[in-house]
């Protein structure tokens, strides 16, 4: 709390804000206003709901905090900024950016909002750094529908991949650094954002359909025409990194495409051992790499994964009970906070993160974050009983001014 505190002028959006993040990292087993007002002892969810609709305090300020909290401690120069969309079910068309749009949560097309996030991933953890509502153009094009959810007068239409060079525009904005962009095929296929990531340096492994087009120095070939003309030899081994219970392991190959800079730009074929089904990506980096690094970039997308499952399952992401827009940017806000609480836990230990000693205890990976997250709870409230007993009545009274 100590790093987003200043952005509360009054005390009392401080001790709701402490108070939520406390409930959202908590064991309960639905996190929603209701819930979180009475495992915090309050009769109605009226506080919460002020906090997150009437309250003010600027959520993207927030948001620039956690980001700027997530980098300085999960810090990794190869570090991977995966970007991908999540949709949630809803019912009813007065929920901000809803309608029917096909959702990967639900497997089909289905009345949802949907939302693209930016995850930063190293070797030590990861965690949410941004993101964005996707505003279909149903509501874009419906004055009064954006004005009753709070949206401004000046929000346009935005496709995926747009939203997604804007927010990884904003991370480098903001003075900070990572190596690579990784996402699936909605963002792979987009020459939009593979430019903008190209003139920014930065290197990207993004996938690609089968029907993707690539210029080698023989030609233009389809994607899956290509790895047809694979000789044997050209497979390799090079594990993606872990899974969920084990390394995965498939069967890579390489092409170099036509390129007219120093830069190396190439088409990564990954095959599945047992099935023998075929995944392309798209490849830049602004220097060559070795096969093993674009192999662990293409892993590392899966971390958005174990984002949007531990972000849901453990902290209510897809549990919020608001229409208006500024609400869900609050929420979401406050989730992307708990989060990252907990990716601390699971990277540094607890120890480590609040302060207490250099070392910790270390958790293994999101299996572990049901463990984990109510020791964050007790770790920083024991934290505050024992901060409480050294210091003089002065500065505790100067403490409670400033909460």
């Amino acid at each position: 709390m100590g790093r987003i505190a200043g952005r509360f002028k009054r005390v009392e959006p401080r001790r709701r804000v402490r108070r939520s993040v406390l409930g959202l990292l908590s064991d309960l087993p639905r996190k929603n206003g209701w819930t979180i007002a009475e495992w915090a002892g309050e009769a109605t969810p009226d506080a919460i709901q002020h906090l997150l609709s009437r309250a003010r305090w600027d959520a993207e300020a927030v948001r620039d905090e956690v980001r700027g909290y997530v980098v300085e401690h999960l810090h990794d120069e190869r570090a991977v900024l995966v970007v991908d969309e999540t949709g949630d079910a809803k019912k009813g068309i007065g929920t901000v950016g809803v309608q029917r749009q096909y959702t990967g949560t639900a497997g089909r097309i289905d009345n949802a909002q949907v939302a693209v996030y930016l995850v930063y991933a190293g070797q030590r953890g990861h965690a949410a750094v941004d993101r964005e509502l996707h505003v279909p153009r149903s509501w874009t094009t419906d004055p009064d529908r954006c004005r009753a959810a709070r949206l401004g007068e000046e929000t346009a239409f935005a496709t995926k991949p747009e939203l997604a060079a804007c927010m990884v525009a904003r991370f480098l904005d903001a003075g900070h650094r990572a190596a690579w962009v990784s996402g699936d095929e909605v963002y792979g296929g987009n020459l939009k954002l593979r430019s903008a990531l190209e003139e920014s340096g930065t290197g990207n492994v993004l996938a690609v359909a089968c029907s993707h087009e690539a210029t080698t120095n023989a030609g233009k070939f389809r994607a899956d025409t290509l790895a047809k003309k694979m000789p044997k030899r050209a497979w390799q081994k090079p594990s993606a990194g872990n899974g969920a219970k084990c390394r995965r392991f498939y069967d890579w190959a390489v092409i170099d495409l036509a390129n007219p800079d120093p830069s190396s730009r190439q088409l990564l074929i990954r095959r599945n051992r047992d099935t023998s089904e075929l995944a392309y990506y798209r490849c830049y980096s602004p220097t060559p790499v070795p096969l093993t690094e674009l192999v662990r970039v293409a892993g590392a997308r899966w971390r958005v994964e174990e984002f949007f499952q531990s972000g849901k399952g453990l902290a209510g992401l897809d549990e919020h009970q608001v229409r208006r827009y500024a609400s869900w940017s609050r929420w979401v806000t406050l989730c992307s906070s708990r989060t990252s609480s907990s990716a601390l836990v699971n990277g540094l230990g607890v120890e480590s993160v609040a302060g207490w000693s250099e070392g910790g205890t270390v958790f293994a990976g999101p299996s572990h974050e049901r463990v984990a997250a109510p020791l964050v709870v007790a770790t920083f409230r024991a934290s505050a009983r024992v901060n409480m007993h050294q210091r003089t009545w002065g500065q505790l009274r100067g403490d409670l001014r400033d909460l």
